[in-house]
């Protein structure tokens, strides 16, 4: 397979800010309950900086400028001063260059903006805002262990909106006890006020080792069940479809196709992309390789002018082939036809696909339906018999 290409083929550069105001129950992304290390981790991820932009030697030498998108991602990054945040920006600018007109999104929570705040994100050059909303019902908040109150949510996008962001993500999440159809289509209601460009409605997950997994393993919490999980996805789906938003990612939509996260979508597409930070993550030419997972451990290692990497692997082309598959059978861009070669079992078991219902195909490319979103991540071993 050799199609891995973004729609916009420049790297992407990820920058994690893994510090919260408190921990989510149900969150397993790397961050800590703290602010006391802010201070140490802005030296050591400017650091890291420069290590890629400068003084990166001939294994990444060329590899990671020209980025088209750059993702400040956490934990909770708007939890930065002004001062601080202005020092990150100043040092990405520094150590990398940018093409024209880069999406640069930052990750927010309702409670961790102010008019203020939002002003100086805007003169920092950060266009795109995805905001953490996950539900506007209180009892859901509180069940997910959420800071913010819904009220703080709806008022945080209008100030939003009211500072002239044209870019707005919100992040949702379906499937909780303390849910039904009803109420959820009352938070969506609510939420298209707004007109957001991005949607990611996501389906809780009880993670192993989070609180919330720990509570559903010991019985005081559970699942909702497939059928009805099933019905919440296929609901959410039609009615952001009718509202004119594109279905382009199991969990994502947009209201054009110029608003799908250009970010995001080099994860789906084998683009190259930097990632830095506690716990971030890198791709490069078939080589992916990650940080270390502790702050501490992370700032130690760049005061000493050692990279922050744990570890690493190569993929083989076949391990590339199947990211490729899984990856594209997620979205409803699809994978080119040409991609499953002349194997008679891959053309049976497409044919097979298509008789049910699972994915479609149209301009050269099998597309997942709706139907096949629900099974996304069987799909791929389907092809393998």
């Amino acid at each position: 397979m050799n199609n891995r290409q973004n729609h916009r083929k420049n790297p992407g550069l990820y920058v994690h800010v893994p510090f919260c105001r408190s921990k989510c129950l149900y969150c397993d992304f790397y961050s800590i309950a703290s602010q006391t290390s802010i201070p140490t981790w802005l030296e050591a991820v400017q650091r890291e900086m420069r290590l890629y932009g400068e003084d990166c030697g001939d294994e990444h030498r060329g590899k990671f400028q020209n980025f088209d998108s750059l993702y400040l991602g956490g934990g909770t990054p708007t939890i930065l001063s002004e001062r601080d945040l202005a020092a990150l920006m100043e040092s990405a600018r520094k150590y990398f260059t940018f093409s024209p007109e880069p999406e640069i999104t930052i990750e927010a929570n309702p409670d961790s903006l102010s008019a203020g705040k939002l002003q100086n994100i805007r003169d920092l050059g950060i266009n795109r805002i995805s905001l953490g909303v996950q539900s506007l019902d209180d009892a859901d908040l509180k069940y997910l262990g959420r800071t913010h109150s819904a009220n703080q949510a709806v008022k945080a996008l209008e100030m939003i909106r009211f500072s002239g962001f044209t870019n707005i993500s919100v992040d949702l999440i379906y499937g909780l006890e303390t849910q039904n159809l009803r109420g959820w289509r009352k938070t969506l209601d609510k939420i298209l006020e707004f007109r957001p460009e991005h949607l990611s409605c996501y389906q809780l997950t009880f993670e192993p080792g989070t609180p919330l997994g720990k509570m559903k393993a010991a019985g005081k919490v559970r699942s909702i069940g497939d059928k009805l999980e099933a019905a919440f996805f296929i609901y959410t789906s039609r009615y952001l479809e009718r509202e004119g938003y594109l279905h382009y990612e199991i969990s994502n939509f947009a209201r054009a196709t110029e608003l799908t996260s250009c970010h995001n979508q080099k994860y789906w597409t084998h683009t190259p992309y930097l990632g830095l930070g506690p716990s971030a993550h890198s791709f490069y030419s078939g080589t992916r390789w990650w940080n270390v997972k502790s702050v501490k451990k992370y700032c130690q290692l760049l005061a000493e002018g050692t990279p922050p990497v744990e570890s690493s692997e190569i993929l083989t082309e076949d391990q590339l082939d199947l990211e490729s598959l899984y990856l594209g059978l997620r979205t409803s861009a699809g994978i080119d036809l040409n991609e499953l070669g002349a194997d008679p079992g891959m053309s049976g078991a497409l044919a097979e696909m298509q008789r049910t219902g699972l994915v479609k195909i149209s301009n050269g490319r099998i597309k997942p339906t709706r139907k096949g979103f629900l099974v996304a991540d069987s799909l791929p071993l389907m092809f393998q018999g």
